[in-house]
């Protein structure tokens, strides 16, 4: 069987430009649209969060390209444009878009999973490591860091954790699957479809 010709590298860099563009706009809008009201007037979280669910199925299809382009998509759209939340705590507060990438990334690519879902094996997989884990991990992170940084108060953390975990939970468990079983299999026909983390 013959290999298929990989794009470029250009077309790589581009795709991910392309990426952090549209998780940027994805990110403000979900943060303007659906605010989560922090203490003191700051913001960055949204109450429904619908820009994860499109980060995480980059990150899927297209691997660390997908992540780098979630960690600086969110680290605009929810940071560096968002007057409320201090320059200086966006830059690690946006791990947490990171975390909820490459957490299913690396699962997936580990356990052999298969993107399109077509046994339950797979949508456990998804289940367990790309609305669940990842999703717990990425609100500790992004709690802790906002209450690290002065934008929240500790007392404030079990509310800003509970409405950042539920609404990811909800959009990731409506968006994710659906559009992975639907999509992935076009998506892997493309040159740009990355099957491990780089190629």
């Amino acid at each position: 069987m013959m290999k298929k010709a990989r794009e470029p590298t250009y077309s790589f860099v581009i795709l991910t430009l392309v990426l952090i563009a549209i998780n940027a706009i994805l990110a403000r809008l979900s943060v303007i649209l659906l605010p989560l009201a922090l203490p003191g007037g700051a913001s960055g979280v949204s109450v429904i969060y619908f820009a994860v669910a499109f980060m995480i199925l980059f990150t899927l299809w297209f691997g660390m390209y997908g992540a780098i382009a979630a960690y600086v998509g969110t680290l605009i759209g929810s940071g560096l444009l968002n007057p409320t939340l201090p320059q200086a705590v966006a830059v690690y507060w946006s791990i947490a878009g990171l975390l909820q990438v490459l957490i299913p990334l690396i699962a997936f690519r580990s356990l052999d999973a298969d993107l399109s879902l077509e046994n339950r094996r797979d949508g456990t997989i998804l289940i367990l490591f790309g609305v669940l884990i990842n999703n717990v991990i990425g609100a500790i992170w992004g709690t802790y860091t906002l209450a690290l940084g002065g934008v929240i108060m500790p007392s404030d953390t079990i509310s800003v954790f509970s409405a950042w975990l539920l609404g990811n939970i909800l959009v990731t468990i409506i968006i994710v699957p659906i559009v992975l079983s639907r999509v992935s299999g076009r998506v892997r026909r493309s040159k740009l479809f990355v099957r491990g983390y780089w190629v």
